[in-house]
């Protein structure tokens, strides 16, 4: 089994409204990278507010990063989550060919979205702002495909496609040593490596995508991801860079 990271602390919880919630409550007391896990949630959350089913078996948990501030490295961390997340499904199935990787935070199995990934920067008053990281994980079992905007990917679970059954205790330790090996990884040699292993991993590299925004939709061959983590679209109007949109295949 693999062994906790050193470095890193953790908080086991029954019960919480939201793991990023719990996070803001506690960011003051926090003083190291901590885990914050929850078996079971009442009030999930993904991005721009959306709500994250959380049945029995299902993983979620958030990392607080309390020397980690706002700015370009702080949103980097999506990357480190999205590859550690890939490396935890590898370790638990002991395959690589199904899982991939969608920017800007999602993590793909047999091309449905197994796991998600939410970056805040949060803090309370008289506390030092720091990046808290929820992530969400179907282990057990997928929302129904009505529950999920129009377009969406299909959502599926660990189990039901990859016949692996993980207790979410097991998951989240794999998933933080993962998480250290890349957090480490970026703060000794930076962002290149990491976009890299990124890009290996990416689905629909090189491929017609649509970047969502609001009030525009951009559609384009996926190029890249430069060397600051924007997604890069070949277009007939030229190429485009974006920094935040939700992307549809």
């Amino acid at each position: 089994m693999t062994e906790w990271p050193p470095g890193y602390d953790r908080i086991i919880l029954a019960e919480v409204d939201s793991t990023l919630d719990e996070a803001v409550r506690r960011v003051g007391e926090v003083a190291a990278p901590t885990w914050i896990f929850a078996h079971h949630q009442s009030a999930a959350r993904g991005r721009r507010g959306r709500t994250w089913s959380h049945p029995k078996g299902n993983f979620a948990a958030t990392l607080v990063l309390p020397d980690v501030t706002p700015g370009v490295l702080a949103a980097l961390r999506s990357f480190v989550a999205s590859l550690a997340l890939f490396d935890a499904f590898v370790a638990a199935t002991g395959r690589i060919d199904p899982f991939a990787v969608k920017w800007p935070n999602d993590v793909l199995l047999n091309g449905g979205k197994v796991a998600g990934i939410l970056l805040e920067s949060i803090s309370r008053q008289g506390a030092a702002p720091a990046l808290a990281i929820g992530i969400g994980v179907n282990l057990a079992e997928a929302p129904p495909e009505d529950a999920v905007e129009a377009g969406a990917l299909r959502p599926v679970a660990l189990a039901q496609e990859a016949g692996a059954h993980v207790p979410p205790e097991d998951f989240l330790t794999l998933l933080a040593g993962a998480y250290a090996d890349h957090e480490t990884r970026l703060r000794q040699f930076g962002f290149a490596p990491l976009r890299q292993a990124w890009l290996e991993r990416a689905a629909r590299l090189g491929e017609v995508i649509t970047a969502r925004l609001p009030g525009e939709e951009i559609t384009g061959v996926f190029e890249t991801v430069d060397a600051s983590g924007q997604l890069v679209l070949s277009t007939a109007e030229g190429r485009r860079v974006i920094a935040a949109a939700d992307v549809f295949f």
